[in-house]
């Protein structure tokens, strides 16, 4: 068993902006910011009381892909290291690292010492990927990449485990008498299953810990929680497992300039009154954005949020 935040209660955390800059979600002003703006925001969000922080994950985008996607995509084991030594409560999430690309005792030695330096607070979101000449120019099957990423999710549970020498038998990758030192804090860790295909379902159900909806509006979740929830006990798992969601965007008060995209809006008892659906609906950890057009302007929000919204979410 591998549950993160208590049962029961709706949590909160953010995928980090500046770090991973899509035009199908970053603001303007990230273009131009810096490793002190997500410093500054990674800190708010550690203070604001968020369940976690989280950073993407690519090797290589593209030129074809270039133009919605960017080439601004942080690695995500070095950004959650260096944001592990500059906050003191916040959980690090990958979401999502797309594990096939590397092979698993990189991948473990990576995580683990992530893990054993932030003190514990590794969260492992993984995702198959979708960027095709990403794995071919690391000489990876993209054909096979979920096939890929199960065997390696299976290697990394021994990998990640508490052994220094681990063992791992498997049709792609096998492993003994190699030891890793050091081990990391948590005795198993949380894996967190990204995406929201029939695949990805399966994949959560069977080896994750948790689900990372992948685009799913909220009427659809009902029904993708309930298809874990029968994968799951088909295939005889009983531990525990924790369904997150993504928000709209969101600002807290009245927006007075022009998004030009739409965001849930208004005073805190608003926002926490349509948010609160999400445990209705069966979620236990929404990962929520705000609109701003500066980081002064994103602290803010996320501040409010911590204070003003979050205390509302579990009434």
């Amino acid at each position: 068993m591998a549950r993160v935040f208590p049962q029961g209660r709706l949590v909160y955390g953010m995928q980090l902006p500046v770090q991973s800059q899509s035009t199908i979600y970053a603001e303007p002003w990230e273009a131009s910011a810096t490793a002190a703006d997500l410093a500054g925001i990674a800190r708010a969000a550690d203070r604001a009381g968020f369940g976690y922080v989280a950073t993407c994950d690519h090797v290589a985008i593209p030129r074809r892909l270039a133009g919605p996607m960017s080439t601004v995509w942080y690695d995500p084991v070095a950004t959650l290291s260096f944001l592990a030594g500059i906050t003191e409560n916040v959980r690090l999430l990958s979401h999502v690292a797309i594990l096939g690309l590397r092979h698993p005792l990189i991948s473990a030695k990576q995580y683990a010492t992530l893990d054993h330096l932030s003190g514990g607070r590794l969260i492992l979101g993984v995702g198959a990927g979708h960027v095709q000449e990403e794995f071919e120019i690391l000489g990876v099957d993209f054909a096979r990449r979920g096939a890929v990423l199960d065997e390696t999710l299976d290697a990394l549970r021994a990998a990640l485990g508490p052994e220094e020498y681990p063992e791992f038998e498997g049709e792609l990758f096998s492993f003994k008498d190699l030891g890793q030192l050091p081990r990391p804090v948590q005795e198993r860790i949380p894996v967190w299953v990204g995406g929201s295909s029939p695949a990805a379902l399966r994949r959560a159900a069977v080896r994750g810990d948790g689900w990372l909806p992948q685009g799913d509006p909220r009427e659809k979740l009902p029904q993708q929680i309930a298809r874990i929830g029968e994968l799951r006990e088909a295939a005889g798992v009983t531990d525990p497992i924790e369904f997150g969601a993504i928000t709209e965007a969101l600002y807290v008060g009245e927006l007075g300039w022009d998004t030009g995209r739409r965001a849930l809006t208004g005073k805190a008892e608003a926002l926490a009154e349509s948010l609160r659906e999400y445990k209705a609906l069966g979620v236990d950890q929404i990962q929520v954005r705000f609109r701003s057009r500066d980081r002064a302007e994103l602290v803010d929000q996320i501040t409010a949020f911590g204070a003003e919204v979050a205390p509302l979410l579990n009434d």
